[in-house]
């Protein structure tokens, strides 16, 4: 791989890192707007990646608006300790 190709693929890979950890942000924000108190955002952030296995389970597609609330619902039932 030359030089310019490897520097591309850093700033590719930077830039993955920096993305997936806004995403992660967003996430908790959504879930605090959801009702999940402030102090529980990391363990509802967990309940809600494994509430996508036990709501889609293998399924295979996109993640949309419907599909999150579907989720945050269903961790909404599942885990109401979490919420206000």
């Amino acid at each position: 791989m030359r030089q310019n190709e490897k520097k591309e693929l850093e700033r590719a890979e930077i830039e993955i890192e920096e993305l997936a950890m806004q995403l992660a942000d967003m996430l908790g924000a959504a879930l605090f707007f959801a009702g999940v108190k402030k102090e529980k955002i990391p363990e509802a952030v967990d309940a809600y990646l494994k509430g996508i296995d036990e709501v889609f389970g293998d399924e295979e597609g996109e993640m949309g608006f419907e599909e999150i609330v579907k989720v945050i619902e269903h961790i909404k039932k599942t885990r109401p300790h979490l919420f206000s």
